[in-house]
């Protein structure tokens, strides 16, 4: 039988973005706590995603994070810290979009207020020598988890009102924090030299593995979600790849999420 060219590919098929899902964080929730023994508790109001798991693991090593017990995802481990005053909750190691959007609905259906993304990318239009910081203000689908959320399009947005409310926030910083789009791929050994041209020429700024994913979950739920790339390598093409500075780059990295947290809990 002749394939049907005609046809949308499954994944932009049967979609019904507007339907309410049989399947919900809250039921996940709620068995994984019956199985656990877990009692209901909230996360703290501001949690954070940190991919590489590098902030988790200084912030253990430094005696500075602690463990929330209350915590009943099945695939990951919750922790409490503090930083500038504030709370937070953070997720180590949630590599990719299907991943950072299980966790993030996850814990807005556990209290979550505000959530920020800080992951590592690779450098595709140069701006310095990494590492440096962008917050990234849009992100181009490349990856199968916003299809699910929004219907499609060639980038996810972030929330203008969160972007502008964090400008400026960082202008005293060491390390520079840039504003702009970026590339999510849930493929990043497919980074071929062709994909890179053109993305180069979409004036794309580096490529990661969430961003797109979680502003399509942000925007089809309704819930502020801001994320960050931490630039620290040219995908390896170069000797000497992938140093973050110093501590792995957490102190910069904390001081950026930091500071975006208190701007945008300002009232």
């Amino acid at each position: 039988m002749p394939e049907n060219h005609s046809a949308p590919p499954p994944i932009l098929a049967d979609k019904h973005h507007d339907a309410p899902s049989a399947f919900t964080p809250e039921s996940l929730l709620r068995e994984a706590r019956r199985q656990k023994e877990c009692p209901p508790a909230a996360v703290p109001a501001i949690c954070l995603l940190d991919p590489d798991g590098d902030l988790l693991r200084r912030l253990r090593a430094e005696g500075r994070a602690t463990r929330d017990a209350a915590w009943p995802c099945y695939h990951t481990e919750l922790y409490r810290f503090g930083e500038a005053g504030l709370e937070f909750g953070i997720v180590g190691c949630v590599v990719g979009a299907a991943f950072a959007v299980l966790i993030a609905e996850e814990l807005f259906a556990s209290g979550c207020r505000l959530l920020l993304s800080m992951t590592s990318a690779g450098q595709l239009l140069p701006h310095g020598a990494p590492p440096y910081f962008i917050l990234i203000d849009r992100a181009l689908r490349d990856e199968g988890t916003s299809y699910h959320y929004l219907a499609p399009a060639e980038f996810s947005v972030a929330s203008d009102a969160l972007v502008a409310r964090v400008q400026g926030a960082f202008a005293d910083l060491r390390v520079p924090v840039l504003r702009g789009a970026t590339w999510t791929t849930d493929a990043p050994f497919r980074e071929t030299a062709e994909a890179i041209a053109v993305m180069k020429a979409k004036r794309l700024l580096a490529v990661e593995m969430e961003a797109a994913a979680l502003y399509a979950f942000a925007a089809a739920r309704g819930k502020p979600v801001l994320c960050f790339a931490h630039v620290t390598n040219q995908m390896g093409q170069i000797e000497g790849d992938f140093e973050k500075g110093e501590a792995d780059g957490t102190v910069d990295a904390l001081a950026v999420i930091s500071r975006a947290a208190a701007r945008l809990l300002e009232t």
